[in-house]
């Protein structure tokens, strides 16, 4: 049983997954903020991998790719760096978290998908969310790479995914499936009211996976909003925008965390 599994098995509400971009503040930070998140009250960790055109990404996500390449990220980078995650000690045990990286097809290509999935997999890495795979190729050619290295896949589905085909991806998806708040990019404000219908809709559809939340879930107000409906949420934007210029990740990190739970 994966990770991801396990974690809505003995959770099933009020997941908080967070998302963070690797190699930001600093190249070295990656595990210092895993760290910090996992010591502080998330539940999963959502590590973006650094592109220069991220399309789904809002404009404090998109600076922190941009510093994270300046910095020198790159895929092989993060996979060294990630070597140390699961041999940390935590209360969870050796890095208890589970982690899902978050990017774009291009680098992924570059670096060699199946390599790719073997090396992620190698270093404890749990699922990937990849926006710009389709379906198709997915089903053809990728979704039998990705279940032979033992890694979850998760679809994004937003308002206006028709019916079938959000019953589509959910059943494509495994771990949970991302509902985008509403077809915008990430970190921009959003009508809780018009969110809460189309989770709703969702829940109606009894779907297979738990469902997370994502884009424009910020602060306690939001995340609680979120959990009405769905299994829980996803942060990003906020938690960069709290990283951005500190010298205490911990302690920015518990900050921001306890205003959010």
């Amino acid at each position: 049983m994966s990770r991801i599994k396990k974690l809505f098995e003995t959770k099933s509400n009020r997941v908080l997954n967070v998302y963070c971009t690797a190699g930001y503040p600093h190249l070295k930070s990656t595990l210092e903020v895993m760290n910090a998140l996992q010591q502080n009250g998330a539940d999963l960790i959502e590590l973006g991998m650094p592109y220069s055109d991220p399309l789904a990404d809002g404009p404090v996500i998109q600076h922190s790719s941009s510093i994270a390449l300046k910095n020198g990220m790159t895929i092989s980078v993060l996979f060294e760096q990630l070597k140390e995650w699961r041999a940390h000690s935590s209360p969870l045990g050796a890095g208890g978290l589970p982690v899902v990286l978050m990017g774009y097809m291009n680098p992924v290509l570059q670096y060699g998908f199946e390599n790719f999935c073997k090396d992620a997999a190698a270093v404890g890495v749990d699922g990937l969310i990849l926006p710009d795979l389709p379906e198709y190729e997915f089903e053809t050619e990728y979704g039998a790479i990705i279940k032979q290295y033992g890694l979850d896949f998760i679809f994004l589905v937003t308002p206006e995914t028709s019916d079938e085909r959000i019953k589509k991806l959910d059943s494509l998806s495994t771990g949970f499936l991302y509902a985008v708040s509403s077809s915008s990019t990430t970190g921009s404000d959003k009508n809780m009211t018009d969110v809460n219908a189309y989770l709703q809709k969702l829940k109606s559809l009894q779907l297979k996976n738990p469902v997370l939340v994502g884009f424009g879930i910020k602060d306690k107000q939001t995340f609680d909003a979120a959990c009405a409906h769905a299994n829980g949420a996803i942060i990003g934007s906020a938690y960069i925008k709290a990283l951005e210029g500190v010298s205490d990740v911990n302690a920015a990190t518990e900050k921001f965390l306890k205003s959010v739970l």
